[in-house]
């Protein structure tokens, strides 16, 4: 299983907001929702996301066994 929640750890230690998302990495409203939910996202907007945020995948995602997810 893949966990956002990274990016919201790498979101509040950068000041950023999902507006800043939005506006400066083009990322769209249901996109933001999607990774809010937990739901897959496409290289393209990984991509996106760390350009924004400047960092590199492990800061935005993990993967997450499913033996051991609670």
């Amino acid at each position: 299983m893949i966990s956002y929640a990274p990016l919201w750890a790498t979101m509040a230690h950068k000041h950023a907001t999902t507006y800043t998302l939005q506006v400066k990495g083009e990322i769209s409203s249901s996109t933001i929702r999607r990774l809010k939910a937990g739901e897959s996202a496409s290289t393209n907007t990984l991509n996106a996301l760390c350009r924004v945020l400047q960092c590199d995948l492990p800061d935005i995602v993990e993967y997450i066994s499913e033996e051991t997810a609670p």
